[in-house]
């Protein structure tokens, strides 16, 4: 997350000098409580959280919880994630629904925190999760904000109740009073009333916002906030906690490259809870908030949990049995490779999968430098074939490619890197399916495993040298008496016969033997 990406890299450095040390003295502690505090003034949280935050971590880190681990370095970073998640909020709050519909939640905060689009991503999140929620269009000042919510509901397929033209035009608080009474007729189980901002913190906007809330009483009244605005954060959010009393925080614009020292400083300096996070510009980049999942991710120690929950949002288990089988029976085609493909767009960005796994902030370079079009134009590539150039890849001859790469906008070239990648992933995932292990490109098999064919070795094959020469000595005396059709009597070792005129070892050689062997 490009937000937490200086903080990271800066605590996860910090950690990395940590471990390399067997016992921390105070002098240890006290320098990386100094590197932890520069690191969060450098993020723009707030001075009172940071000396709080700091304080907690230091008296921690020098008591016995820590001189008595077996890894201090890493008990230290156990000390950090829980102060972290502390900051964060602690545990995870899920929005409160009215025992009797609709249930009524206000969106607050300042001209241009995002919250007309978070309205649509938050309608659409309800719906997925089989609510029937419905946008009010209570921002009647900014300009085209009514036009720019219906364009939004209509693309979240979400019913927006806009009464009034806007721009400067009709009454807000009557427009939340009139919704509610609308959501009751037409049986919307949520309303979501965008009310509207100002640049900046006045009194005729907190009068506008309390005059709504008061009208309709809402059950949640949700503070949207600029994930990007810094220090300015904390004086915003305690003047609209004064002013209207929120009961939770969004967060948006979490995908930009600031700071992120608002997300930090809210919740800890206000109390109240960070509830959603928006980190994107589509309507599903909008995530639940999960401040243990969060402070893993500001730690470099990755976010799996949330990593499963996008792939099950996004993958069908009946469809994912059947490739299984396809893969077992050596029937992948093309067309399958396509729809895993879509399948893994519709689970969200993947160069945001690939952060959240852990130690991703080593791969930042790599994840940087990912260029997320490639599967666009896999995608085309792979649509400009024939159905059945897809099932039998091995149709595809030169002209036929040519006709693909024109058809699709790219190059020979390119149409013959992906079938060639195709065919060594349909390799390696049969092999897998069969038990085996498979060999990756410009590699051999994967150490330490087991599985697939194994080479016997033939009679003239070169065998691996034994170390030990009493070992060795034994195994080339063993390999001399191999060739004999029967051992004698007694020559366990394969020593005798030849060696000893057919005569078994005697004991004292036995015991020599097994003394060399270390037996």
């Amino acid at each position: 997350m490009a937000q937490f990406g200086s903080l990271s890299d800066r605590l996860t450095e910090t950690f990395r000098n940590l471990r390399s040390k067997g016992r921390l003295t105070p002098s240890d502690v006290d320098g990386t409580v100094r590197e932890i505090r520069r690191a969060l003034l450098d993020a723009d949280v707030a001075l009172e959280v940071v000396k709080a935050f700091t304080a907690s971590v230091r008296e921690r880190a020098l008591s016995d919880e820590v001189n008595k681990a077996l890894n201090p370095a890493q008990q230290v970073v156990q000390i950090v994630n829980e102060e972290l998640v502390g900051i964060l909020g602690g545990q995870q709050r899920r929005l409160e629904f009215a025992k009797r519909p609709p249930t009524v939640i206000m969106l607050a905060g300042l001209q241009g925190a995002g919250k007309t689009t978070l309205a649509g991503k938050l309608g659409k999140w309800l719906k997925k999760d089989g609510h029937t929620p419905m946008l009010v269009a209570a921002d009647l000042q900014r300009p085209n904000a009514v036009q720019q919510l219906q364009v939004v509901g209509e693309q979240a397929g979400v019913h927006v109740f806009a009464p009034e033209p806007g721009n400067g035009v009709g009454d807000p608080v009557k427009v939340a009073k009139n919704a509610i009474k609308a959501a009751v007729d037409q049986q919307y189980d949520t309303v979501i009333v965008d009310t509207a901002g100002r640049l900046g913190v006045d009194a005729e906007l907190m009068k506008q916002a309390a005059n709504i809330r008061k009208a309709v009483d809402p059950d949640e009244v949700l503070f949207v906030i600029d994930a990007m605005i810094g220090q300015d954060a904390v004086n915003t959010a305690r003047a609209f906690q004064e002013g209207v009393d929120f009961t939770g925080v969004v967060l948006s614009k979490l995908d930009g490259d600031a700071r992120g020292g608002a997300a930090l400083s809210v919740a800890s300096v206000t109390g109240r809870p960070i509830m959603f996070a928006s980190t994107g510009e589509g309507l599903d980049d909008f995530e639940p908030f999960h401040p243990d999942r969060m402070a893993s991710r500001i730690l470099d120690l990755g976010d799996i949990l949330s990593l499963i929950e996008q792939a099950q949002q996004a993958f069908d288990e009946d469809e994912a049995r059947k490739v299984a089988e396809k893969i077992a029976t050596d029937s992948f085609t093309l067309d399958d490779f396509l729809a895993q493909m879509q399948q893994l767009r519709k689970a969200g960005s993947i160069k945001g999968m690939l952060g959240m796994l852990p130690g991703a902030k080593g791969m930042r370079e790599a994840l940087d430098n990912f260029d997320e079009g490639e599967i666009v134009r896999t995608e085309a590539i792979i649509q400009s074939m024939t159905k059945q150039e897809r099932q039998l890849p091995k149709l595809l001859n030169g002209s036929r490619r040519l006709r693909i790469a024109k058809g699709s906008g790219t190059t020979v070239t390119e149409v013959n890197a992906l079938v060639n990648r195709f065919e060594q992933a349909a390799k390696m995932m049969k092999t897998v399916a069969r038990g085996g292990v498979p060999q990756m490109p410009g590699m051999g098999p994967i150490p330490g495993m087991h599985g697939g064919k194994k080479k016997q070795q033939q009679g003239g094959a070169k065998k691996k040298k034994v170390g030990n020469p009493a070992k060795r000595a034994a195994l080339a005396s063993g390999a001399a008496a191999q060739p004999q059709q029967q051992a004698p009597s007694g020559s366990g070792f394969g020593f005798g016969g030849a060696a000893k005129g057919g005569k078994a070892p005697s004991e004292e050689e036995l015991a020599s033997l097994q003394k060399f062997l270390g037996r």
